[in-house]
């Protein structure tokens, strides 16, 4: 009765939650098509009919925060008052790693994750944009600092087991609050 098949075929969302749980719990590496395949109910086939390899399922998984990074990018830079960019630049990076705490993991502890994502071009550039933003036109040593621990704080946060029962909110108004401090804003 619960043959291959059966539980809504291998629709791309179906496919990228089932890789998102398995990449969570073995990594990258550790899952295969078929394990993916297997998650969903259907053959391996169906799955490669969807995403011809697992990279572009990676990338999909990752595609949507990187979007939203443009955006949040694109918004601050907009901004004439530079503690208006930053202030729009730290909220929109923080909800990110709030709302995307599972990807940032995987981004941040899978070998094969990072060494692809981080390799990126449009995502190098992207990244360089928000430290821009962050830092400022002509930083001091004290504000790259700041900026860099801002940066990669709030992405070991997003991950940190002491901080994974915290609701999304209340995770959200404290990553909030103190990279607001860090970075000097009112």
């Amino acid at each position: 009765m619960g043959g291959k098949g059966q539980r809504g075929g291998a629709a791309p969302e179906r496919v990228l939650a089932a890789a998102l749980d398995l990449f969570s719990r073995h990594g990258v590496s550790g899952t295969s098509l078929q394990m993916i395949a297997d998650e969903l109910g259907v053959t391996k086939a169906a799955v490669y009919h969807r995403f011809r390899s697992k990279e572009e399922i990676v990338w999909a998984v990752v595609a949507p925060a990187l979007g939203r990074l443009a955006e949040v990018a694109q918004d601050a830079e907009a901004q004439t008052r530079r503690s208006r960019q930053v202030g729009i630049a730290l909220a929109g990076v923080v909800d990110l790693v709030v709302r995307n705490r599972r990807v940032a993991a995987i981004i941040l502890t899978d070998p094969a994750v990072s060494s692809l994502v981080r390799g990126d071009p449009v995502l190098y550039a992207l990244e360089d944009r928000i430290n821009r933003v962050l830092a400022g036109p002509d930083p001091d040593a004290e504000t790259l600092v700041a900026a860099a621990m801002l940066s990669g704080g709030l992405m070991a946060a997003g991950l940190d087991p002491r901080l994974e029962d915290l609701d999304d909110g209340e995770l959200h108004r404290h990553l909030l609050d103190t990279a607001r401090r860090l970075m000097r804003l009112r």
